[in-house]
């Protein structure tokens, strides 16, 4: 949703692990190596749930900014100071109805079809939840 490139290089063959003071890094070493076709499908829905969850995140990190207040974050865990946590919680809730007012799916869908030339099945028809009901739910996000 905010134009930001998303991308799943799971390939067949080999890999180097870089080690740093930190952190081991395994890279691949070829670009050119085929598909790794069954980790693609299994890695794609929780990699696209933790994109839209990464997206709100940003956006709640930007809309929060902007009110000049200090937030941080990392995942799903959103920080500010104590005498703040009010006014967070009322930027992440409106940033979690933006993101999902958008066409997100259909979106996925719409590129899909034109990254892959193929014709995707249609998507199932949208229920009637209202997503402003999370914007007075006290337990939406604790």
């Amino acid at each position: 949703p905010l134009g930001l490139p998303v991308g799943q290089p799971y390939r067949r063959g080999g890999h180097v692990v870089i080690k740093t003071v930190l952190q081991e890094v395994r890279m691949s070493v070829s670009e050119d190596a085929p598909i790794h076709k069954m980790r693609q499908r299994t890695a794609f829905p929780p990699n696209f749930v933790h994109s839209l969850d990464s997206t709100h995140l940003m956006m709640t990190a930007a809309a929060f900014a902007r009110t000049g207040r200090t937030f941080a974050g990392v995942h799903d865990s959103y920080w500010t100071h104590a005498c703040d946590v009010e006014d967070l919680a009322k930027v992440l809730r409106e940033q979690f109805v933006e993101l999902y007012s958008m066409p997100v799916l259909e979106d996925l869908k719409r590129q899909f079809e034109m990254d892959y030339k193929v014709s995707l099945p249609p998507l199932p028809p949208k229920g009637n939840l209202d997503l402003n009901v999370v914007k007075n739910s006290p337990y939406f996000f604790s």
